[in-house]
């Protein structure tokens, strides 16, 4: 993908990110039926945020270095983890099934999987 998409999913995700976490503090605060489920919902909120700021940063250095396999990788593996971790984290705080619980792991891995693809991105970077 292009270094501008990347730009502009991170950018989405992000303003995403605000808006769920303002309708969580505001409109939601009554129906979360354990602290459990509001800390869940926060933490969905947070790591979209994060990873929104490495989407954006992914798109940066594609633009840069005219992007690469690594790179694309990284950012298909936040975007991935956005939609998985946070996805699944919000609908159970919402009071879905358990069982989107235990696929949240899912998207922390895939999270894992870009910041190594990152890493190596820059490292290969810097080699150049």
């Amino acid at each position: 993908m292009s270094g501008r998409t990347w730009i502009a999913a991170g950018a989405l995700f992000g303003a995403l990110a605000v808006a769920t976490g303002a309708f969580g503090a505001h409109a939601l605060r009554e129906r979360f039926e354990t602290s459990r489920q509001a800390e869940a919902y926060e933490t969905a909120v947070r790591y979209q945020m994060y990873h929104a700021l490495a989407l954006v940063l992914v798109g940066l250095l594609a633009l840069h270095t005219g992007g690469s396999i690594c790179l694309d990788i990284a950012g298909a593996c936040f975007a991935g983890g956005i939609i998985i971790f946070s996805g699944m984290l919000y609908g159970w705080s919402l009071g879905g099934p358990s069982l989107l619980g235990a696929i949240v792991p899912i998207g922390g891995t895939a999270f894992i999987i870009g910041w190594v693809a990152l890493a190596v991105a820059a490292l290969r970077m810097a080699q150049k």
